[in-house]
């Protein structure tokens, strides 16, 4: 008779293992760059362990890239292997690249709840400009940036300048920098009034100078270029003039990977650079140092910059459910304000400025609220169809004309009838 219950007992067990399904689940890639303002692993990896314990439903493998480049070329060689991810933070300015590859989908597409919906209209307009083509959001935001000015306000006290007066326009940039670059013994500069880098992304830089003179790059759909327009020959050689006019920067070109050091290391009193240094200047610094927004030309000005989230088209609905869901958690206020305190990037919308945690933060040290307060001065960064070529056009004029090989007439009007050549089957 025990013998026959356990017989009874075993095959209910058996029969209801049969009919009541194991929950799976789901599984997501996500490719990500880390390689743009210091290692992030860290704290990405934090994110995303915080994000599986309150949906254990989801699995997350974050990829780490290296830079921009590197996370979109391994992003569509995964999609194009058969074993695509379902999401990655890529430029935000890959978005025309990544429609022309029919990669991506929209949002507006993945989200269906009123709460959902809103949550895609919370962000900094200016954040969004990159993200959205026609009607629809392709890319939402995350590792986001402006260009910010550091400078050492020791080197200001020292050179009888007042610390808490940055330059506000070009002519104080040269005429402060001037006050700033000194000199040796033998004649040599070893202090530099000012640095703006020229490799790695000059294009973006560029752009800093372009809307300070009120002209943008592009239009909105990513077809046409102004590369000729005066205003941005104009640009080109103030930014040329820094170097060989007003001496306040090296003449050349100065790289981007070594510019925060130089900072750092004292031999140059002010540098351009993404926000996203932001939190590695304040950990690293041995001086007293600030953040103020980029002095005018006309106007104030500075581009958008760094990464949004995108979802691939290969990825199943419900892939794109729980991406979306992660994507959500990501950029949700608590762990923007998070990522922004850890990294110096900005928190991408305005509920993130006033959590607690980065409501005291900005108290406590104001320079993290600088590249947002620029937002309202802030425009696209270059992104057009054919992205890498039309990009690497501009890059090769700048450098072209700060090192003094072409005029910036004549590099601007070639890369723009190169430029034209390339999107005019866009229009």
């Amino acid at each position: 008779m025990q013998l026959l219950k356990k017989i009874g007992i075993g095959a209910t067990a058996l029969a209801l293992s049969i009919s009541t399904p194991v929950l799976s689940a789901t599984d997501l890639t996500m490719y990500y760059p880390v390689a743009v303002g210091g290692a992030l692993t860290k704290i990405v990896d934090g994110i995303v362990a915080d994000f599986e314990k309150d949906n254990p439903d989801v699995n997350v493998n974050a990829i780490y890239a290296g830079n921009y480049n590197d996370a979109r070329v391994k992003a569509l060689a995964a999609l194009q292997s058969g074993d695509p991810a379902q999401l990655s933070v890529m430029f935000s300015i890959d978005v025309h690249e990544l429609l022309d590859l029919d990669a991506i989908v929209p949002f507006d597409d993945v989200v269906s709840t009123d709460e959902e919906k809103a949550w895609l209209g919370s962000f900094y307009p200016a954040l969004m400009e990159n993200g959205k083509v026609g009607d629809k959001t392709y890319g939402v935001p995350f590792q986001r940036s402006t260009i910010v000015m550091y400078y050492n306000k020791d080197m200001f006290r020292a050179a009888g300048l007042d610390p808490e007066k940055p330059p506000t326009s070009w002519e104080e940039l040269a005429e402060i920098g001037a006050a700033l670059t000194k000199k040796n013994a033998s004649g040599q500069v070893d202090q530099w009034g000012a640095m703006i880098p020229s490799t790695g992304y000059p294009y973006w830089m560029f752009g800093a100078l372009t809307k300070q003179k009120g002209q943008v790059l592009m239009n909105q759909a990513g077809n046409e270029t102004y590369f000729d327009d005066p205003k941005v020959v104009e640009a080109l050689n103030f930014w040329r003039d820094l170097g060989t006019k007003h001496a306040v920067m090296p003449e050349g070109t100065i790289e981007w990977g070594t510019l925060r050091q130089n900072f750092l290391e004292q031999k140059t009193a002010i540098m351009w650079h993404s926000t996203g240094n932001l939190t590695a200047v304040k950990k690293n610094a041995t001086f007293d140092f600030g953040v103020a927004m980029l002095p005018a030309g006309t106007e104030l000005g500075s581009p958008t910059g760094g990464g949004n989230f995108y979802i691939f088209k290969a990825a199943s609905a419900e892939e794109q459910q729980a991406a979306l869901k992660l994507v959500r958690f990501m950029t949700s206020p608590e762990q923007a304000a998070r990522w922004s305190i850890e990294t110096g990037y900005m928190g991408v919308s305005p509920a993130a400025y006033e959590t607690e945690a980065l409501t005291e933060y900005v108290k406590t040290f104001p320079p993290a609220a600088i590249a947002r307060n620029q937002l309202q001065h802030a425009t696209a960064e270059l992104s057009t169809h054919q992205a890498g070529r039309v990009r690497k056009l501009l890059d090769d004029a700048i450098q072209s004309v700060l090192s003094g090989q072409s005029t910036a007439e004549e590099a601007l009007s070639s890369a723009q009838k190169q430029a034209d050549r390339i999107l005019k089957r866009y229009r």
